[in-house]
């Protein structure tokens, strides 16, 4: 009774607006809930207005999928050497057909014809129809009579007339045709042909440093020794101890065991090379050659 009795003097307690403000309030915290309770927020009407937009666009929407369907892209010139994922997906062509394509590409070669693509990519005859007129290859390639050779067939080993060219006749050009010769090693063979004059023999080839034996049998395989004519040579019984230690083939000791041979038995024959002391056995018949008896 008494809490009671001091609320009341408590709210008594406050001054007219005060008490109208707080009544104010009630009232707003009572209409609020009663519209909350009463009224129904799903505006029907509005849901209803947009559900018939949605309709009546709903047609467009299908014309524009169907028309994604049907479309078919503007198709320019293109070198198909140069088909990408996307470009070959525009076209039609499969992921396997693509691969078949960028794997030939890997390996540096070139499709130059329609015929060419389609034995690489196994396209399809109608694919090929379709897309083949818009191929456009380089103006070497058009301009190049029976360019196009099966794909199937490159591998085949082809009889073709080799031609073999004289070693003393060769050029640095010439020689660095040869896989496995570049610009120094080429310019070894020339200086070493120079010492001699000419090669005499194949076999000394073996004797130029950077020459493996596999670019030594290429070698032999595109070139040989036709004309010696210009070989360097010396009367191995008449050359004098400095002339003789001048030839390539020979050092100052041998040199003077050739003249001291030499004034002991007479006349140096081919048969007496492998007798003089220090003569290198290996290269006689090369040796030989480049001598005069």
């Amino acid at each position: 009774m008494n809490t009671n009795n001091s609320v009341i003097r408590s709210v008594l307690s406050y001054s007219k607006s005060q008490r109208i403000g707080i009544i104010l309030f009630f009232l707003i915290i009572v209409l609020a809930q009663g519209i909350y309770y009463f009224y129904n927020f799903s505006d029907g009407k509005l849901n209803n207005n947009e559900k018939d937009t949605w309709l009546a666009n709903q047609s467009t929407v299908d014309s524009i999928k169907l028309s994604n369907i049907n479309y078919k892209p503007t198709l320019y010139p293109f070198n198909p050497n140069f088909i990408t994922d996307f470009k070959g997906y525009k076209l039609g062509m499969s992921v396997d057909e693509i691969d078949r394509l960028l794997a030939f590409r890997k390996q540096n070669k070139f499709v130059n014809s329609a015929q060419e693509f389609q034995a690489v990519t196994k396209v399809s005859d109608s694919l090929l129809k379709a897309i083949s007129p818009y191929f456009k290859f380089p103006d070497w390639v058009q301009s190049k009579k029976n360019s196009y050779q099966p794909y199937e067939n490159k591998n085949e080993s082809k009889v073709e007339k080799v031609i073999v060219l004289d070693i003393n006749q060769a050029n640095k050009e010439d020689l660095m045709k040869i896989y496995g010769i570049g610009d120094k090693i080429s310019d070894r063979i020339l200086e070493q042909k120079q010492k001699y004059g000419a090669f005499v023999s194949m076999e000394q080839m073996n004797d130029i440093w950077g020459l493996s034996p596999e670019v030594i049998e290429k070698l032999k395989g595109s070139f040989e020794v036709k004309s010696v004519t210009n070989a360097k040579k010396i009367n191995i019984n008449t050359a004098s101890v400095k002339e003789l230690a001048q030839f390539p083939f020979f050092r100052y000791a041998l040199a003077k065991d050739i003249v001291i041979y030499r004034s002991m038995n007479g006349d140096i024959k081919t048969e007496d090379l492998s007798k003089i002391k220090g003569f290198p056995i290996d290269k006689i018949k090369i040796i030989a050659l480049y001598l005069e008896f």
